[in-house]
């Protein structure tokens, strides 16, 4: 006799970070090599010189296996380039050169050991911080020294470019380098143990069209090669071994997501319109200048944020006038006529540079960073004021101040910035004379002043990440309160509310630059709030775009009335989910 508990089917569900939508099926392709071990030996001080050389053969022969890469891509690939470039950049960094160099001579050990110990330790001081940015980069560093160690060890690794049938690559961290070579007719997802949504592999994944879920723990110990699997990279979920009705389900899901994705792509052309006739305008945000063709691609407005602190990152030291000017000339040519808003560097804190490095301080968020570090280290913030006044004459440039938190510190900047232009223009250089300056509203200081500093801006940006955090007192890379970290609390709604009406009573316009940008759910509360433009991730645009074409102003002002009425962000939350279900079916949330 068979027990009937013994022919049920265990269906295992687990949820991670969803990085790249869609809806895959496929059998396990497991890539979760395990390292070979990192032999450890002392040197003789007359062997030094032989373990220098072996180094820098490994990053000649390393930046080779890149070079061969970069040959295979399309040349249109520009951002794919850019990413293989800065791994090149990685290879020959001086600084960390240097710094192994050092360990080397002064340890006595053997190179694998002393480059392994290094980037440990720098991985260790990234991974240590609360920026997402920072973070990800770490696996860029893993990226470079696994070329170098696996050339020190004779090491070779498989192919993801020769996967014989269609697969779901399940993995502990697959490498930037690697996303690029994977066969991606055959890969039909990617999830892994590690990495966050703006992880260099997530990106890849979202410009290749590739569902991708990150962030799952040790999802690598709970599947095997040639077992089913069912993937959900918008919803960030993974059944492991489904059952008949579970992968009906997925295929009816896969078709409904093709048809969706077939829909947004019909309205790219189509500006962000409401029913009522308000033009929105959508922005994207960006981290390198390589990101400049998927905002064009989609078709948005602008470029609402860029970050310069890749320039700085990627130098270890002070980032100098003419790379930096290098750069954003290229964002603002590749952008044309559509307005470019680049912030002023933005570190300190939980974003480090070499200024800083060594700098100790009880509550760094609080602390020395932003626009406090750069009206201190002038030099640093005049090199930066110069290379982008130089860059205003390819574009339409919009400079933005990150973290002001009140009239002072944003006329002392406006002040630093008119000496520049004069010396500049002294030296027979010229400079673009209608640059709109504005600031970043991040601070309930700033907030509760917006219509001081709106006396003097020529815009408002308001970045919901850092406002959110220091409106609630919530430290989001703390666990144990990270759940109280939440967008429609009725006390950030009020403030950004007050934020607009001040801007819009001194006629400047108001812009959302945070993560709330991008999150289809609080896009009619954006709305009726009254913002004029909504800056987020390329990706996210087209689902944000949908939802503004199919809504009036009136009726979101109708919504927010109700809201702001409200007491608790529970009430808020589950309102608004059951407004955008009865508007838009579950695609709302």
């Amino acid at each position: 006799m068979v027990c009937p508990w013994s022919i049920i089917k265990v269906v295992k569900t687990l949820k991670g970070i969803p990085a790249s939508p869609g809806i895959a099926i496929g059998k396990v392709l497991l890539y979760n090599e395990s390292p070979t071990a990192i032999p450890r030996f002392h040197l003789s001080e007359e062997d030094v010189k032989s373990e220098v050389e072996r180094l820098k053969q490994a990053v000649e022969r390393a930046a080779g296996d890149i070079q061969l890469i970069k040959e295979s891509l399309d040349k249109d690939a520009k951002d794919q380039h850019a990413l293989l470039e800065a791994h090149t950049l990685m290879l020959y960094d001086p600084c960390f050169n240097e710094m192994a160099h050092e360990r080397i001579g002064k340890e006595l050990k053997n190179v694998e050991w002393v480059l392994q110990e290094t980037v440990n330790s720098l991985v260790e001081q990234l991974e240590a911080t609360q920026d997402s940015y920072l973070k990800e980069r770490s696996s860029d560093i893993l990226d470079s020294s696994r070329r170098i160690i696996d050339h020190l060890l004779n090491r070779k690794r498989i192919s993801l470019g020769k996967v014989e049938e269609e697969v779901v690559l399940v993995t502990h961290n697959i490498l930037a380098t690697e996303m690029l070579q994977l066969d991606r007719r055959k890969i039909r997802a990617v999830i892994m143990d590690v990495g966050g949504k703006t992880s260099h592999t997530a990106i890849l994944a979202r410009s290749f069209g590739i569902p991708a879920i990150v962030g799952l723990k040790n999802v690598t110990e709970q599947v095997v090669t040639g077992k089913t699997i069912a993937v959900d990279g918008g919803e960030g979920i993974v059944i492991v071994d489904p059952d008949d009705d579970t992968l009906e389900n997925y295929r009816h899901k896969r078709t409904l997501f093709e048809k969706k994705e077939s829909q947004l792509y019909n309205i790219t052309d189509l500006p962000a319109e409401t029913t009522d006739g308000k033009l929105i305008r959508l922005k994207a945000n960006i981290e390198f200048p390589a990101e400049t063709d998927q905002v064009l691609n989609i078709n948005a407005e602008g470029v609402g944020l860029f970050r310069s602190e890749f320039l700085f990152m990627n130098h270890n030291e002070t980032a100098d006038e003419e790379s930096q000017y290098s750069s954003y000339r290229e964002v603002l040519e590749t952008m044309g006529d559509r307005p470019v808003t680049i912030r002023t560097l933005d570190v300190g804190g939980d974003k480090l540079i070499s200024e800083i490095e060594s700098q100790h301080e009880a509550n760094p968020l609080l602390g020395w960073r932003a626009i406090r570090f750069c009206l201190e280290k002038t030099q640093i913030f005049r090199t930066q004021i110069r290379a982008l006044l130089r860059a205003s004459q390819h574009g339409r440039l919009q400079i933005m101040f990150p973290m002001i938190s009140g009239i002072e510190e944003f006329e002392e900047a406006l002040a630093l910035v008119d000496e520049v232009r004069e010396e500049l223009l002294g030296e027979g250089v010229p400079v673009k004379g209608d640059i709109p300056i504005g600031l970043m509203i991040e601070v309930p200081s700033a907030a509760m002043t917006s219509d001081i500093l709106s006396e003097k801006a020529d815009f408002l940006s308001i970045g919901t990440n850092d406002l959110i955090q220091y409106s609630i007192a919530i430290d989001r890379g703390n666990e144990k309160v990270a759940h109280m970290y939440q967008p429609l609390h009725p006390g950030l709604i009020r403030m950004v509310h007050m934020i607009v009406q001040n801007a819009h009573r001194h006629g400047i316009p108001v812009s959302l630059c945070g993560e709330m940008g991008g999150e289809p759910l609080y896009t009619p509360i954006l709305l009726g709030l009254g913002l004029d433009e909504i800056s987020m991730s390329a990706y996210s645009l087209p689902e944000i775009k949908k939802i503004i074409r199919s809504v009036s102003i009136a009726e979101t002002e109708e919504l927010l009335g109700a809201i702001l009425e409200m007491r608790s962000y529970r009430e808020i939350n589950d309102y608004t989910r059951l407004w955008m279900e009865k508007r838009f079916g579950n695609s709302g949330q």
